[in-house]
């Protein structure tokens, strides 16, 4: 992969998760919004076709290969909602307000009387694109469900009402270092780096 990496993303979070799981194998990772790259419109209905898209885009830009990430949370009563639109959920003209699409998820919820356990899974897809044009994906799946009211801070997205499996805490509660250890993008991160890092 050699030792430059873009992370194809202007998320904050993500960057710095992406960065964190990188570190310890001597890559310097670079964000597209520190090349002053644009992100390119996601257009495909599923999280690989979307990280296909901004991964290439990145690596053809840069000439450097290029790591994606497409994710979100899918709500089995919203038959997968809000998925691939998950940040789109949270669009405002302000910008992206994660409070309000929470509040939105769950109201919905509610007026469906969906019982407990409200199952959802954060899904990711991994991209890493080469500016020749091959791709590898990898993809991690965490299940939980859905608690209310929001709980924690530490976390970005949906992270404060996402309770895995097993857990006492939401991914808004954990530690940083806990939940990238066992997030959807942890899961997809470990496939990648048996893949290609080991």
């Amino acid at each position: 992969m050699g030792d430059r990496l873009v992370i194809a993303s202007h998320n904050a979070g993500k960057i710095r998760e992406i960065g964190t799981l990188m570190a310890p194998y001597g890559i310097a990772v670079v964000s597209a919004g520190d090349l002053g790259l644009q992100e390119p419109a996601e257009t495909e209905s599923s999280f690989a076709g979307n990280a296909r898209i901004k991964a290439h885009a990145a690596a053809k830009a840069a000439g450097l290969p290029a790591l994606s990430d497409d994710s979100g949370i899918m709500v089995d009563a919203l038959c997968g909602a809000p998925g691939v639109y998950t940040a789109d959920w949270a669009e405002t003209p302000a910008g992206r307000d994660y409070p309000m699409a929470m509040t939105k998820v769950w109201e919905m919820l509610e007026a469906q009387g969906t019982p407990e356990p409200r199952v959802a899974h954060f899904c990711c897809t991994l991209c890493v694109a080469w500016p020749d044009g091959t791709d590898l994906l990898f993809e991690g799946r965490v299940t939980g469900r859905l608690v209310w009211p929001m709980r924690g801070a530490l976390g970005f997205g949906f992270d404060p009402i996402f309770l895995a499996d097993g857990e006492t805490e939401t991914f808004g509660e954990m530690e940083p270092a806990r939940k990238h250890a066992m997030s959807h993008r942890a899961v997809a991160f470990a496939q990648l780096k048996a893949g290609l890092l080991d």
